[in-house]
């Protein structure tokens, strides 16, 4: 009777324990809207890249460097910095800078991250199984005329319950000839949270 006892209350205890403990996600669905708030936790998002980007886009490809510039500019886009306490995958970021100002139409970009792939496959041309009229070599290449890079900031402050979570994302435009900077502009974010009371 005792072992009878034991057992049931075992079970019963690891059904408490199995539904305290975390539940998996088993069903999902697509978001038909991708551009839709998403504030699931206080971190940072793809509702904070996507207005960022787009912001700071605009007001880069308004700018005389390229609006006025008789000839689509040539770019090369370096590094955003994480200054923030988050992991950031800052290469998403510049990826989404690249991409929307190619759509514009104004620009060009110069691959710095193709360029080992480049090299290797310029090794292959010299190797004598490429065709010659087909062959390609160093030296003809074209450079950068800016360089685009910056910066990620955060600020995170908390009272009682409640806790706001800012960011600024800073990018620079600077002649690859004379080392200005041409162009600079930020895109600030706050965002405000409240944690739940907690109780029966």
């Amino acid at each position: 009777m005792a072992v009878r006892f034991f057992g049931l209350a075992l079970g019963a205890l690891m059904l408490v324990v199995m539904g305290c403990g975390p539940r998996a996600f088993i069903k999902g669905d697509y978001d038909s809207d991708v551009e839709r708030a998403n504030l699931l936790t206080d971190q940072w998002s793809e509702t904070d890249m996507q207005k960022a980007v787009a912001e700071l886009v605009s007001s880069l490809s308004g700018h005389n460097a390229i609006a006025a510039a008789p000839k689509p500019p040539i770019l090369m886009v370096t590094r955003l910095q994480n200054k923030t306490s988050e992991h950031i995958d800052t290469q998403s970021i510049t990826d989404m800078i690249t991409v929307e100002l190619m759509r514009g139409g104004r620009v060009t970009f110069v691959d710095r991250a193709a360029r080992d792939d480049i090299s290797e496959e310029y090794e292959y041309h010299s190797s004598g199984m490429v065709e010659g009229a087909t062959r390609a070599g160093p030296g003809r290449q074209i450079g950068a005329d800016y360089i685009v890079n910056g910066r990620v900031d955060s600020i995170v402050q908390q009272a009682g319950r409640e806790k706001t979570v800012y960011y600024k994302i800073t990018l620079n435009l600077t002649n690859l000839n004379t080392g200005l900077i041409v162009w600079s502009d930020h895109k600030q974010i706050r965002k405000l949270f409240r944690k739940r009371r907690v109780g029966l």
